[in-house]
C-alpha cells in the first residue's frame, strides 16, 4: 500500500511537472520567440567574428565539418528548412552557397537569419498549428520553427569549441 501511494505521489507530480512545462511553453508569444531569434542572429555573427579568417578551415578531426562549414550548414539549414516546410517563397539567394571569406559568410548567415524571420512572421497561427510531414514524423510547423532554433544552438554550440580549442576566449553567452 505504501509503495502505491508512493507510485500515485510521483505519477501526479510528473504529470503537473509536464503540464506546466506544456503550458508555459504554450505561451510563448511569435513576438517573443522573434525577439530571442534576434538575439540568436547576433550571437552567431559575433562567433563568426571571433574566429580569426586563418582558423576558418580548422576542424577537430579530418571527418568533421570544419569551423566555416558549420556555420555554413547552421545558416543554410535555416533557409532550406524555412522554405520546404514553413511555406517560405523563393529566399533570392543561393541557400546552397559556400562562402569562401568572413563578409561572405557573415552576409550569409544575415541573409538566412532574415528569410527565417520573414518566413516565421508570415504564418498564422493555423499554419503554425498544421502537422506536417518532415524527415520521416509528423510535427506542427510551430515544432518546425523550434527544430530550426535547436539546430542554430547544436552547430553554433560546436563552432563555439573551435574556437576554444584554439585558445581563444569565445563571445559571451547572449541569453536574452
Amino acid at each position: 500500500m505504501k509503495t502505491q501511494n508512493r507510485v500515485l505521489v510521483i505519477a501526479t507530480v510528473l504529470m503537473a511537472f509536464f503540464s506546466i512545462q506544456t503550458v508555459s511553453f504554450a505561451q510563448t508569444t511569435m513576438e517573443e520567440f522573434l525577439r530571442k531569434w534576434e538575439n540568436s542572429k547576433q550571437f552567431t555573427l559575433e562567433v563568426v567574428d571571433k574566429m580569426p579568417d586563418n582558423l576558418y578551415d580548422y576542424k577537430p578531426e579530418a571527418a568533421g565539418m570544419s569551423f566555416k562549414e558549420q556555420v555554413t550548414h547552421l545558416s543554410s539549414a535555416i533557409a532550406g528548412i524555412s522554405q520546404r516546410f514553413l511555406n517560405g517563397t523563393d529566399p533570392g539567394f543561393a541557400i546552397d552557397a559556400k562562402p569562401a571569406t568572413k563578409a561572405e559568410l557573415r552576409a550569409f548567415v544575415e541573409k538566412c537569419y532574415d528569410y527565417g524571420t520573414k518566413t516565421f512572421k508570415n504564418l498564422g497561427s493555423p499554419a503554425l498549428d498544421e502537422k506536417i510531414e518532415i524527415f520521416g514524423s509528423k510535427a506542427s510547423r510551430r515544432e518546425v520553427i523550434s527544430l530550426i532554433d535547436d539546430h542554430c544552438t547544436h552547430h553554433r554550440g560546436a563552432a563555439i569549441s573551435y574556437i576554444r580549442a584554439n585558445g581563444i576566449e569565445p563571445p559571451r553567452y547572449r541569453g536574452m
